[in-house]
């Protein structure tokens, strides 16, 4: 993920709450609490001082859905993954150096599971921890078991009133009502596919976005799948011009895979690829992302020799 805008606040330096990752951009110090990055880009870490886990991972927890976007990517096979499997790859993701675990799926608030990850990885771990879902199920007794447990929240967002609901089938009214109360639980960010449908809406969900707090806004042209083309050249030309004269208050943020032809700032630049970001889909298979077809089964060996045996696979260089 790019920035596109990047307006950083003054912050107050918590040095109990700095993670460190070393890298081949540099020293990048991580606060987890309040979302502060430094990169201390002058220093040259030597390769073997490298972090071995990427920056970020995301973990589906679930094929699950209760709703049936019809640009949706997931496998639809049933797949739900062990509360205990997961922890000790939180364990070994924290210790190697990743800096966040995001977990989705499916909707990630359909595994019971949920509350107790987030509560370990919060307080077991230095891991950032975050979640995308649609919202709807985030009533009071949810968010109750989340809360102290989760620093940033996903909320997906496909257009605004009508468009909303004719993509996702529940009633627009009844998704903002979920985005206020998301104020009560954590920083939240509004991801958007844009595609022929929802590019009319762009302007609409800024201003939405601005109106609800949220802190970012993740723009996600839609990537080709088995039964989708994905986002079309025109529309991909009306979003590039979009972004060129964006002149919101909200920040955007861009997939790596939508970012082409955009001025995106990537200040992690050294740390692509494997190094940068890792999936784990709700079968347990490390992919070098949500849309790959191929991957690696964890096995018990756990997940870094299967982030190792993916990185021979994929031609990276170990170092």
């Amino acid at each position: 993920m790019a920035s596109l805008v990047k307006p950083y606040p003054d912050q107050t330096l918590s040095h109990s709450q700095m993670k460190m990752r070393m890298g081949a951009s540099g020293i990048h110090l991580f606060d987890r609490m309040k979302g502060l990055n430094i990169l201390l880009d002058e220093v040259r870490v030597p390769p073997n001082l490298w972090a071995r886990a990427p920056r970020q991972v995301s973990i589906a927890l679930t094929n699950a859905c209760d709703l049936s976007c019809p640009y949706c990517f997931a496998p639809k096979n049933p797949a739900w993954l062990d509360v205990d499997e997961v922890i000790g790859w939180l364990t070994e993701l924290d210790a190697d150096g990743c800096l966040g675990v995001g977990f989705g799926g499916g909707e990630p608030t359909l595994h019971r599971g949920l509350p107790d990850l987030c509560q370990y990885a919060a307080k077991r771990t230095r891991l950032a921890v975050t979640f995308t879902t649609h919202a709807h199920r985030l009533d009071d007794t949810l968010i109750a078991a989340l809360f102290g447990s989760v620093h940033f929240v996903r909320v997906s967002m496909d257009g605004v009133g009508n468009t909303y609901e004719a993509l996702r089938g529940r009633p627009f009214a009844a998704f903002r009502e979920r985005m206020e109360k998301l104020r009560n639980l954590a920083p939240f960010g509004i991801n958007f596919v844009v595609n022929a449908h929802t590019f009319p809406d762009l302007n609409a969900a800024i201003e939405l976005a601005a109106d609800v707090g949220a802190s970012e806004f993740l723009l996600l042209p839609e990537q080709p799948s088995r039964t989708r083309p994905g986002i079309d050249s025109s529309t991909t030309t009306a979003l590039r011009e979009w972004v060129r004269f964006y002149g919101g208050c909200v920040p955007l943020t861009i997939s790596e895979a939508g970012s082409d032809g955009l001025a995106t700032c990537n200040p992690l630049a050294g740390e692509m690829g494997l190094r940068g970001y890792a999936h784990i889909d709700a079968a347990g298979v490390l992919k070098s992302s949500s849309y790959a077809r191929d991957g690696v089964p964890i096995e018990a060996s756990g997940v870094m020799a299967a982030l190792e045996l993916l990185r021979k696979h994929l031609g990276e260089d170990a170092q």
